[in-house]
């Protein structure tokens, strides 16, 4: 398989960065996952626009869109599938250790992209619900770039998964934010409630598309804050995400939200699927 790399098609076993690669070394970077569907990027331009939000967040420069969407259409070409991701990451580049970043320009970045072919979330977990625990919410103030460096949301999903779970969900100051690689919605009599946009919140490209769907499709979405104990109490909760889509949640910390998916997370991600042109 074939990967982007700085300007050159290589094979992935013979794709390599320097050890001075600031991504490496500072996780001094961005990065962007799109879904591609039938071999359509789902909401590129979407995407691309949140990259460029998330490179402006850092000062980083020096990548064109003609580049990007040049690799990324020979790489879904090089790699059919039903369905796959597309990965692109982009850092600072390759100078000798130092914390100080060099000046606008001054060195090239490094540009990493790769299709890989993904499986969906089985039907029978879509159907089922997962489990999700809460955390505390210690990462930085800057979530809305989406950067390189996860180790927080690395750890916090690993601990879910220890615990039995899918997913952890961070809560800062008693308040519901997000998940570790997806945002999070509550259905309360009807209504959708998912917390707004800060920057404590990763704008996520499917949560403004579900939320889009989901008023023209005649719900109220209530962008608030909510706390935990609100989370417990809903009579739905899901997730959304580029790769997730829409995964309805049915324990919390131990307390049940239904026995299965509810009927709105499963209308969602009806509307979700003929957006991306799949019914």
């Amino acid at each position: 398989m074939h990967v982007y790399l700085n300007g050159q098609f290589v094979e992935e076993s013979q794709a390599a960065v320097s050890i001075d690669d600031r991504g490496f070394l500072f996780a001094d970077g961005v990065y962007e996952v799109v879904h591609i569907y039938r071999g359509k990027p789902f909401e590129w331009d979407r995407h691309l626009a949140r990259l460029h939000r998330s490179m402006a967040g850092i000062g980083l420069e020096g990548v064109s869109d003609h580049e990007l969407e040049e690799a990324r259409d020979r790489l879904i070409h090089e790699n059919p599938a039903d369905e796959a991701a597309l990965y692109i990451q982009i850092t600072r580049g390759t100078q000798r250790r130092t914390h100080a970043p060099p000046a606008p320009g001054a060195i090239p970045p490094t540009v990493l992209m790769w299709v890989r072919a993904v499986e969906p979330i089985a039907a029978e977990k879509v159907a089922q619900g997962i489990a999700v625990i809460t955390v505390p919410d210690d990462r930085w103030a800057k979530v809305w770039i989406k950067t390189i460096g996860l180790l927080p949301n690395v750890l916090a999903k690993g601990k879910a998964i220890e615990a039995g779970a899918f997913e952890a969900i961070f809560v800062r100051d008693g308040m519901v934010t997000e998940a570790t690689s997806a945002n999070l919605f509550r259905v309360k009599d009807g209504i959708l409630y998912t917390a707004p946009v800060t920057n404590y919140i990763l704008p996520g490209i499917t949560r403004q598309v579900v939320i889009e769907v989901a008023r023209q499709a005649g719900y109220s979405v209530v962008e608030e804050p909510f706390p935990v104990d609100d989370l417990y109490r809903a009579d739905e909760a899901f997730l959304t995400g580029t790769l997730t889509e829409v995964l309805p949640i049915t324990r919390v910390d131990g307390h049940s939200i239904g026995e299965a998916s509810g009927p709105v997370a499963r209308h969602l991600l009806s509307l979700l699927h003929q957006q991306a042109g799949l019914v």
